[in-house]
């Protein structure tokens, strides 16, 4: 990825440029110590004076109204706020007129800028005053005061906190009085410029220090610059939050949002004291100390997906690169090329009027629709359709461009979603809600409707980041998700009135994603690159879960690597400077879970024994995978023989005793306590007639008073709990000192022959139902 930035021979203005702000994609607002505001088109090229401002005026800073105002969108910016060195802003109109000029602080008044929804408006000054003002200009209070001045400010995300420079220090204030503030060190030098992301919520500053930085909201660094020549002067986010840009003396510099830098470009500018990006994130815009105003383009974005290399190499053409054998394509557009992306087979590119799907098989015949309105800020694909994101909402497409759905919740704001808060599989879509940040909303992706019981998934803390599986049937999908103290948890998507267990799998994850074409799932905890080959096996066996993954050591991947994708038995990870490491891992698991999900058990064990008889030390990881796979699938001889492999006797044993079951009832009963569901197998049992085992159930989990409180409701073998109750107490030497035991042992005597007698009384009456209802089945098989 690089800029390609374009700068007139001549500059426009007589004198430094100090602020720039974008009204549409294709318009620009600039303004200098020459007192002119201009107006730059750049589809015509043509620059006009929009108004001259007063000879004492000279604007320091300019912010444009956000452009969707109270729910309601305009198609485009129709005011701005413009502050001077005079102490006034002034509200002027998209035609130059100035509404209102307000004295606002003693000195120049060093930054304006607007909450996202442009309810509110922040100014700074030399005067060391943060001010919060109304729409109409009518002040609010006095946010904070002190000695020094201040050089920048910005909006928190939720519009409900400001964050501005102090000397070396930056501060971040909440609105509400009495809460506590934070503040810390940033950089040696005179802090100049910050700023600070709603979609990925990261701060940005820049310093006299020559460095710039990144840092999350609560103050921790996150990467740090090399020192340059100069003091930077301008530092500003694009709207989704995935890329920055940085001004310097004859500088300007793209980089990640993890820091590292995409391109750098030396344009003979002066200082570069103000950069705006375009509302669609393509280009971008910088005020220069000599009068210039420069813009860059964004060009050579890079798609992989398998054989697959795809360069944006112009404005409005994609180059198609088919590695293996060296073909190559050139896609043209209509319009210029905002969002792409490609996977599953096909590539989904969004300009700013329509949208292109293109099936990796068929350059040539791409199928084109019309967008609603607004920008696409994200796309992301599923195998059977694809997700697309602007300010309106999210909508949901076949790859045969026909709109399936279009899910909504309470206070959704699209426009600060980004691949981390939303996920998407072929049946379920995941949004993580920003107004309450425990809190993940799934849809069912055909209906557009809420899943299950409408009741959204709510978390103990906050959710980073979220991701389903994306193979498998709709009731056992899966979703993982990384909370504030970085712990990995996993639960269930379907949601019938029990409540899901949330499980944890890993702490201090930094970053995770599922593997494409089955359920594994890999990400970096720690130290440690750690794929689940099985993760489902919390919900199977627990203690089996540690014996399913795979380790390996991270410490080469430096600090904060990124997973950017994990397909077929290769994981791509980005490193902190930009670097991309390629890890394979066995592509024996994959083949597992496509044999397991074809219910190909013979094969399955099968590929076992091979990997173990080639000697790998994987081969107990296969089995212990092999034997959660069983049990989840209620194949019993295959997990006989897996845990056999694993050498885990007991539960070796308890299989067997589940097989010598006589009806399928107590089976399926006995499965699911083997997996610890207690309750379902207990409700089952009851659910079937079978009283006497749902007790005995109990008591070999020593669940007495629940044991008793069934055999009293259905007046059948309390003799028999007693007779249990009792022995388990001589055993330790104990007396019964329950109450309720107490009440119904007065007076009963405990006969053992008669229970004995009862309980083979019990078992062979279950034979013979078992017996007549498959007698019933059969007969039914013959009429058919």
């Amino acid at each position: 990825m690089r800029l390609k930035t374009s700068l007139l021979k001549e500059p426009k203005h007589k004198e430094l440029v100090s602020c720039v702000g974008w009204t549409t994609a294709d318009e620009l607002y600039s303004c200098s110590d020459d007192h002119q505001i201009l107006k730059w088109n750049l589809l015509t090229s043509e620059t006009s004076r929009v108004v001259k401002l007063p000879d004492d005026t000279y604007p320091i800073d300019l912010h444009w109204l956000p452009r969707s105002v109270g729910g309601k969108k305009q198609s485009q910016a129709e005011s701005f706020v413009l502050t001077s060195s005079d102490g006034k802003f002034h509200l002027i109109s998209k035609v130059g007129r100035v509404e209102k000029s307000v004295e606002a602080h003693s000195g120049a008044v060093l930054a304006g800028r607007w909450n996202s929804e442009g309810t509110a408006l922040a100014t700074v000054g030399e005067d060391g005053q943060v001010k919060i003002w109304s729409k109409s200009g009518m002040l609010r209070s006095t946010l904070a005061q002190q000695g020094t001045p201040v050089y920048s400010v910005a909006w928190g995300p939720d519009s409900e906190k400001v964050l501005y420079t102090s000397g070396k220090q930056l501060i971040i204030k909440p609105l509400q009085p009495n809460v506590k503030l934070l503040q810390w060190k940033a950089h040696d030098g005179l802090i100049l410029k910050t700023d600070w992301n709603s979609v990925n919520e990261l701060i940005l500053s820049a310093g006299e220090d020559c460095k710039y930085k990144v840092w999350d909201s609560y103050g921790h660094l996150l990467y740090s610059s090399q020192p340059h020549e100069y003091p930077i002067t301008s530092v500003a986010w694009s709207g989704d939050g995935e890329l920055f840009a940085v001004g310097s003396f004859h500088t300007l510099r793209l980089c990640d949002k993890t820091g590292w830098s995409y391109a750098l470009e030396k344009p003979n500018t002066g200082s570069i004291f103000n950069i705006a990006w375009s509302v669609d994130g393509t280009q971008l815009a910088g005020a220069c100390g000599n009068g210039h105003v420069i813009f860059a383009h964004v060009v050579e974005q890079r798609w992989e997906w398998k054989n697959f290399e795809i360069t944006l190499i112009k404005r409005r053409t994609m180059q198609v690169h088919n590695v293996i054998n060296d073909a190559v394509d050139l896609l043209e557009f209509r319009d210029r090329v905002i969002k792409a992306s490609l996977n599953y087979g096909h590539l989904v590119v969004s300009t700013s009027l329509q949208c292109y799907v293109f099936s990796t098989n068929n350059w040539n015949t791409p199928l084109i629709f019309d967008l609603k309105e607004g920008t696409v800020t994200l796309i992301l694909q599923a195998e059977r359709h694809f997700l697309l994101v602007d300010g309106g909402g999210l909508y949901l497409y076949s790859y045969e461009g026909r709109l399936i759905s279009s899910p909504k919740f309470p206070g959704m704001r699209t426009d600060i979603l980004n691949a981390q808060t939303v996920s998407l599989s072929n049946d379920t879509l995941a949004v993580k809600d920003k107004a309450d940040e425990k809190v993940i909303y799934i849809f069912d992706a055909i209906s557009g409707k809420p899943l299950g019981d409408g009741k959204s998934l709510t978390h103990k803390t906050e959710i980073v980041e979220i991701a389903l599986d994306q193979k498998g049937l709709t009731n056992e999908r899966k979703i993982a998700f990384i909370d504030k103290n970085r712990d990995l948890y996993i639960t269930s998507v379907k949601r019938f009135g029990k409540e899901q267990k949330i499980v944890k799998i890993g702490t201090m994850v930094q970053t995770l994603a599922w593997n494409d074409t089955s359920n594994l799932l890999c990400g970096i905890q720690d130290t440690h690159f750690t794929v689940w080959y099985y993760p489902n096996t919390v919900y199977v066996d627990k203690d089996l879960l540690t014996k399913t993954l795979y380790e390996k050591d991270a410490s080469d991947f430096s600090k904060n690597p990124q997973i950017v994708h994990f397909v077929g038995n290769q994981i791509t990870i980005r490193r902190a400077d930009g670097s991309l490491i390629h890890i394979n891992i066995s592509p024996y698991p994959v083949i597992l879970h496509e044999y397991v999900s074809s219910s190909k058990w013979e094969d399955a064990v099968r590929l076992c024994r091979f990997v173990k008889a080639t000697a790998t030390d994987e081969d107990q990881t296969m089995w212990a995978c092999l034997a959660a796979m069983a049990v989840a699938n209620k194949d019993m001889a295959t997990a006989e023989i897996a845990y056999a492999s694993i050498g885990e006797i007991d539960k070796v044993q308890y299989i067997n005793f589940i097989k010598d079951l006589p009806s399928k009832e107590s089976r399926m009963a006995h499965i699911l306590l083997f997996s610890g569901n207690t309750q379902e197998a207990e409700t089952l049992l009851l659910q079937t007639g079978l009283i006497y085992q749902a007790i005995q159930v109990n008591i070999n989990l020593y669940n007495w008073d629940r044991a008793l409180e069934l055999a009293v409701k259905h007046k059948t073998h309390v003799d028999t709990v007693l007779a249990y109750r009792q022995k388990f107490l001589e055993d330790f030497g104990k007396k019964e000192t329950n109450k309720r035991f107490l009440q119904y042992a007065e007076g009963l005597e405990v006969d053992w022959n008669k229970i004995k007698a009862k309980i083979e009384m019990e078992i062979a009456k279950e034979r013979e139902r078992a017996a007549a209802s498959a007698t019933v089945r059969a007969s039914v098989t013959v009429q058919q």
